[in-house]
Parts: C-alpha cells; structure tokens; sequence
C-alpha cells in the first residue's frame, strides 16, 4: 500500500511478529479487561451469522476464520491491503478453499461475488475517518453480497462509548499512533452508515464494542471483473482491522 494513502496507517503494523502475538494478546487481556467484550462473545456472534461461499475484510490472524464452524474444503475469500495478514491467513486455513485478495475496502472491490456472507469485524475503528468517509467500505461489500447475503462484524466505539479508564488510555494511544482513527465514531454513526447500504440493522454493543449484522442489500450493482482464481492474490492494496 502506498504510504500516502489515508488507510496505511491502520494497517502498517500488521508483521509477521505482530501476527503471531495478536491472538494471545489482543484476542486475550486487552479485550476483556480493556475493552470489556471478552472473545467468546465475539465469536459466538461471528458462528451465528457466518454462511457459506464466504468474505472476510481485514481478517486479521484468521482465528475467526479457524473457529468459524465452516466445513472443511468451504468456498472463504480473505481480502486485505497487507500481504502480511493473507500469508498468515492462508497458511492457518489450509483445509478450506482459500482465495486471497491484496485490494482497499474503501475502493471498488477487484471481486464480483455473490457472496452469501461477509465479516468487517474489528476493521471500522482502523479506517480512516470520518464516518461518512468509512461507508464507502459498507457500500462497496454491499455490492458483491447476494440479496439474501449479510454483513456482519464488530468495531470499537470512540470517545462517546462507555470506556473505562484504562481503555480512554489505549483509545488515545492507538489515534495518535494512527493504529486507530476512531474518536468521532459511534453507535448512531455506525448505525447510519450501514443503513445506507442495507435495509435491516441489528447493533448491540458490549463493552467498548459495538456488534452488528445487517441484511438486505439495497442492489448496487458491482461493475464487471475479471473472475478470481482460487489461491491468487490480485488487485491494489487496502484497509483492515
């Protein structure tokens, strides 16, 4: 990704040492004593709305992914700007069949779809801002689900969420690293810019994070690509969690 894209910063960090501390310590202490919405809870929602022929936005380690429930051998596309994250990930989810995908979320998506789920979980907080600059991300994967298809995910509310002390502490300290570009968001902001794309909303937020699913698409229609083969790595770099 070109370092003077807006989206660099929230996922720069993204190394192999990081990648594989992330799990232990992200998916561990820091979200349930900072965050206060403990993993499992995370995960259950993930398991619930997680369908077949599948798209994952900024997936992160793939520990989602691993514990997702899906079939052996299922139809997953991993999108992600950081080339880093789609060697991790497709080492780790070896027994499905894995297509990756090096491309912006906040620019047209290089794949056609339908796809019949898609997770933007804990990517919106990384987004550059404001809120109205992060819909186009909602937008885009509106575009290659199928009508019946949802986008589900989880994203980490700014000043105006209930924050204890110590998350006030790493909320500020991820911003100014540029890890985070999160302080304006909020739940009513969340809530609008999926409304825009998707007709049905459910939010609930735990803790620091707000969760959601939307359902419905409102029918953008994806301009043409070129088909995706399973296991390529295509397109221009782009935004993730």
């Amino acid at each position: 990704m070109d370092r003077d894209d807006p989206a660099y910063a929230g996922q720069k960090d993204y190394s192999r040492a990081l990648l594989n501390l992330y799990d232990p310590l992200v998916l561990g202490p820091i979200a349930r004593f900072v965050w206060q919405c403990p993993t499992g809870g995370l995960l259950e929602r993930y398991r619930r709305h997680i369908r077949p022929n599948h798209l994952d936005v900024g997936p992160g380690t793939g520990y989602f992914l691993d514990r997702s429930g899906l079939a052996d051998g299922s139809p997953v596309s991993v999108l992600d700007p950081n080339r880093n994250v789609l060697g991790h990930v497709s080492r780790r989810l070896r027994r499905f069949d894995v297509t990756t995908v090096e491309a912006d979320v906040l620019k047209p998506l290089p794949i056609a779809g339908p796809f019949e789920s898609a997770a933007l979980h804990l990517v919106i907080h990384c987004l550059p801002g404001p809120m109205s600059r992060k819909a186009a991300a909602v937008a885009n994967i509106a575009a290659v689900l199928a009508p019946s298809g949802v986008l589900f995910g989880a994203s980490v509310i700014g000043s105006s969420g209930r924050h204890n002390w110590i998350a006030r502490r790493f909320l500020g300290a991820f911003n100014r690293q540029g890890a985070f570009d999160n302080l304006a968001d909020s739940e009513s902001g969340l809530r609008e810019i999926l409304e825009v794309s998707f007709e049905r909303v459910e939010l609930e937020t735990i803790g620091g994070i707000a969760l959601f699913a939307a359902t419905g698409p409102r029918g953008t229609t994806p301009r043409p690509e070129p088909e995706t083969r399973r296991g390529d790595t295509m397109g221009t770099p782009a935004s993730r969690t």
